[in-house]
């Protein structure tokens, strides 16, 4: 119904910035929310920023000031420009969405994530 591809992630020294790229593709109605989470080895999954369809955006504390969401709703893509990054910023990054299919249900849709290393 729907799919999402993740690109962007890759290795960086501390300091530096990646900008990480989702987009949706398949039989979209709608997208509603846009969020990135990330997963460490060992740890929970954490959601790291979001975004509405309104372009309200949100942080988790440990990226704010840090990340930026964004979003192309023309494109069905959501960014999140990451600068200033740390070696705990290591994870794998997956896209989530709530969109709306054609069937008119909404449901929740993951993509299969980005690595992102930061060496320090």
């Amino acid at each position: 119904q729907v799919q999402l591809v993740e690109s962007g992630g890759g290795l960086v020294q501390a300091g530096g910035s990646l900008r990480l790229s989702c987009g949706a593709s398949g039989y979209i109605f709608s997208i509603n929310a846009m969020r990135w989470y990330r997963q460490a080895p060992g740890k929970q999954r954490e959601l790291v920023a979001s975004i509405t369809s309104g372009g309200t955006t949100d942080y988790a504390d440990s990226v704010k000031g840090r990340f930026t969401i964004s979003r192309d709703n023309a494109k069905n893509t959501v960014y999140l420009q990451m600068n200033s990054l740390k070696p705990e910023d290591t994870a794998v990054y997956l896209c989530y969405a709530v969109a709306v299919s054609w069937d008119k249900v909404e449901r929740g849709y993951w993509g299969l994530g980005t690595q992102v290393t930061v060496s320090s």
